[in-house]
């Protein structure tokens, strides 16, 4: 096995006739300024997408209250999340021969029946819990298209210097949603221990906490609804003329493109450098405030933790992202320090947690730097890889090769989950485990050999 560079035929563009007469024109590129809105649409679906996934992590102490849900329970429902990437072959399929406005409309469909189904007010509780955990697997289900399109919507819509940073923006903002469920969860739902006092009378915390979760239910559902609304009326597939020789090219077939990513040493060893930290860190971070509850971190604390490490990579991936657009060819070096860097933070984190072995101060400003800088450069990593991996597999199409790497990044994503949900007792595996994924992921990238085949066309292939 090893790299199967593309032929010659594969990079000839589609633009114009394959035998120009003389003195005819070439049909040139065109970028449009719709192309920013579309681009908001998909982003704040993608919002939404992380945040209704990362809802009952940060507030699990008031879920467990109100629902009587056990550590597994909350387990379970941040695992829902890599499950839905079990049919990923099927999305992918659908987006290579329907565009991606088809799959993302049944993405977003997916998203508001499920929000729909968290948002029903049952006073049984076993049926409410069902409801709840169909509710988080029909959210799960929108992952696919919603975490692996963003490099196919950057490359139909925008030109060559702008690809990185729309590649960006789309992929990020999606942890930038979980990140806010760090934030909203604890503000909005108070935690169990307090009382509330209303028009004058004492209301229980049970019946005050039940209230404000299902205010957060209801809120959610209404934003995802209006979404739907608006991706329905306006969300075109394509603009009418590509942005770029390569958003033009003719890519290999939906088949051809499953057998080349399989048989490719170079996309394999790349892709595990993307898919094992990153699959890592989400769960990690779905169930942070268990993590950080034997350091006496409370739930509002550990939620802003968790906000401020995402946020953090998500600002700090689009400003990489932005310096890949500016100079190009770089992406292996910027990475490669990226996973240095996190290698450290997260060894820095782990020890943290284990003072009476390491006899390290853990304290909230200690904990806060090594956390925010793990979330930092990880999370900002994601548009880097993405960008670097289609260019070592172009011309397979963007929505395939992001589909499989985003399905390992939650396979990996859901074995944690998984044994999580047998060793819910001592949590310090997990930093053992985000520790040596970014480990791993450094040495792949050190002795990975990049190529920029799509790079090539755009800067020596004119229309």
């Amino acid at each position: 096995m090893g790299a199967v560079e593309s032929t010659e035929r594969e990079r000839e563009p589609l633009l114009g006739p394959a035998h120009p007469a003389t003195n005819t024109q070439p049909v040139l590129s065109r970028v449009y300024g719709r192309r920013w809105v579309v681009l908001t649409l998909f982003s704040l679906l993608g919002f939404m997408q992380g945040l209704v996934w990362n809802t009952w992590g940060p507030i699990q102490n008031s879920a467990k209250h109100v629902f009587e849900f056990s550590s597994t329970d909350i387990a379970v429902l941040v695992m829902w999340g890599p499950v839905g990437f079990l049919p990923w072959l099927l999305f992918m399929w659908l987006m290579d021969k329907k565009g991606l406005r088809a799959s993302l409309l049944l993405s977003a469909f997916f998203m508001v029946l499920g929000a729909a189904m968290r948002s029903v007010p049952l006073k049984d509780l076993q049926y409410r819990r069902w409801l709840i955990h169909g509710g988080q697997l029909l959210n799960g289900l929108a992952g696919p298209t919603i975490m692996g399109a963003g490099p196919l919507l950057s490359t139909t819509w925008f030109a060559p210097d702008q690809r990185a940073t729309a590649t960006a923006i789309a992929s990020l903002v999606g942890y930038l949603g979980s990140a806010c469920a760090f934030l909203i969860g604890p503000l909005a739902v108070p935690a169990p221990n307090e009382t509330h006092i209303f028009c004058g009378t004492i209301h229980s915390t049970h019946n005050h906490i039940g209230d404000r979760i299902q205010y957060v239910l209801y809120t959610e559902f209404g934003m995802i609804a209006a979404l739907f609304v608006a991706i329905l009326f306006y969300f075109p597939s394509r603009p009418p003329i590509p942005p770029s020789v390569a958003a033009a090219s003719q890519r290999l077939s939906y088949r051809s493109s499953i057998c080349r990513l399989l048989s490719n040493m170079r996309f394999l060893m790349i892709a595990l450098a993307y898919s094992v930290p990153t699959g890592v860190v989400a769960g990690w971070a779905g169930v942070l405030d268990m993590i950080l509850t034997p350091a006496k971190i409370n739930q509002v604390d550990a939620g802003s933790i968790g906000f401020w490490s995402i946020v953090g990579g998500c600002v700090f991936g689009v400003a990489m992202a932005r310096f890949a657009d500016s100079i190009r060819g770089m992406l292996k070096l910027i990475l490669v320090l990226m996973f240095a860097g996190a290698s450290l933070a997260a060894t820095w984190f782990t020890l943290t947690c284990l003072p009476r072995l390491t006899h390290l101060p853990s304290t909230e400003a200690t904990l806060y730097t090594s956390c925010i800088l793990v979330g930092i450069f990880i999370n900002s990593s994601i548009p880097i890889f993405f960008e670097l991996i289609i260019e070592t597999v172009y011309p397979v199409p963007e929505g395939i090769t992001c589909g499989l790497v985003t399905f390992l990044s939650n396979l990996f994503t859901g074995l944690l989950l998984f044994f999580l949900t047998f060793y819910s007792t001592d949590l310090s595996w997990l930093n053992w485990c985000l520790t040596g994924s970014c480990i791993f992921s450094l040495l792949l990238l050190i002795f990975f050999r990049e190529s920029y085949d799509r790079l090539y066309l755009d800067v020596f292939v004119s229309v």
